[in-house]
């Protein structure tokens, strides 16, 4: 590594997102905290309405955070006990948390080896011997940004009257064949965590339908199943996107096109410096929009480059280090019914650089030549 060393290198910088908008979401801020109203307000409409026009989806419902969004969404299609629902081992545990938290079985199938998301092939398997229960769903992730493989999904769940909810909470302004993500289910779930393509400043989910009964019943859902205040027509609870967050997003929506291309030229400055470096580099699925919420490598000295790295002042972080199942709240209680041998070896080998709109070309560069000294040394050792 070099000697000297200049200023570090972030993994994720969410302070840059709000610095690049400063103005415009401060007046936006200003103008809700003057308002006096700061739940389920105006500002909640607007962005509900500006979410679901960018997309190209009739309904967008706010919900509290992105694991919100899909409990919600699962409660809405009628998942329940003694229902299945089918996703990933190789994912943030929100995905699976909100499974259960919807009183669902998670079951959960392996990635293909290349783009990291759901394998059609695999979720074959799992849907021809599921475990004891009723297959109700499926949920495939958008992992990193790169769309899943929706056609061979779909395929396989409409023959079987399954609901698809798309996990959208790295993949704002992703698509495939032209069409968003999002777009493609049933039902899809957003998170505004700060560091997402989209981020709030604070936490934040939505829930987007083409379907207007299950529109209706999120609404219900997400305050106490009032349609009169006070009044509960269905059981629901209390997950909303308040008033300050939606501001904050609306000003930021009309920038993510362009911020997502920031990403994808800064994944193309990455792909370009290291494809001779030994490492295996994230593909786009072909037809598809990646939108690189993480640029993920792969290698097999994972944690000795991450330590170099972190030497030199730059940032990395894993997503993510232990697959689902094999965590200790999981590990036992909820085996595979199909093996999961490419989640397991990804787990081992997975390493996200640093990636955000507001890094800098020569940052990026940096971060390039950090890797292949320390991968040069090493093989020279």
């Amino acid at each position: 590594m070099s000697g000297k060393q200049p200023a570090p290198v972030l993994q994720t910088d969410p302070r840059a997102g709000y610095l690049s908008h400063q103005a415009e979401i401060d007046a936006a801020i200003r103008r809700v905290l003057e308002s006096g109203w700061y739940i389920q307000g105006q500002e909640l409409e607007s962005f509900e309405q500006a979410f679901a026009a960018y997309l190209g989806v009739r309904h967008a419902i706010g919900a509290g955070n992105g694991t919100d969004a899909l409990e919600l969404a699962l409660r809405a299609c009628g998942a329940g006990p003694g229902d299945l629902v089918f996703t990933v081992s190789h994912t943030a545990v929100a995905t699976v948390a909100a499974i259960e938290l919807a009183g669902a079985t998670p079951v959960l199938v392996d990635v293909d080896p290349v783009t990291y998301t759901m394998d059609p092939e695999s979720l074959m398997r799992a849907l021809a011997h599921p475990p004891a229960g009723t297959p109700k769903a499926v949920i495939p992730v958008h992992l990193y940004g790169q769309p899943a493989d929706l056609p061979a999904i779909l395929e396989l769940t409409r023959s079987r009257g399954l609901t698809v909810i798309e996990d959208c909470a790295q993949a704002h302004g992703a698509s495939l064949s032209g069409r968003m993500v999002g777009t493609w289910g049933d039902l899809a779930a957003f998170s505004f965590y700060p560091t997402k393509n989209l981020g709030a400043m604070g936490d934040g989910g939505m829930v987007v339908t083409d379907d207007a009964g299950l529109a209706e019943r999120l609404r219900l859902l997400r305050q106490y199943g009032w349609r009169e205040r006070y009044v509960s027509d269905i059981p629901g609870g209390n997950s909303r996107l308040d008033e300050l967050q939606a501001a904050i997003l609306k000003v930021k929506l009309p920038h993510l096109d362009r911020e997502n291309e920031s990403r994808r030229a800064l994944a193309r400055t990455y792909t370009a410096h290291l494809a001779d470096a030994g490492l295996t580099l994230p593909e786009e699925r072909p037809d598809a929009t990646h939108v690189f919420h993480q640029y993920a490598v792969c290698l097999p000295r994972r944690d000795e480059l991450r330590a170099g790295l972190r030497q030199a002042g730059i940032g990395t972080l894993v997503h993510y280090p232990v697959p689902v199942h094999m965590q200790p709240a999981y590990q036992g209680r909820l085996p595979p019914v199909v093996p999961l041998p490419q989640t397991e070896r990804i787990a081992r080998r997975i390493l996200s650089l640093p990636l955000y709109p507001q890094l800098r070309e020569e940052q990026c560069q940096r971060v390039c030549r950090e890797i292949l000294g320390f991968l040069g040394a090493r093989e020279n050792a």
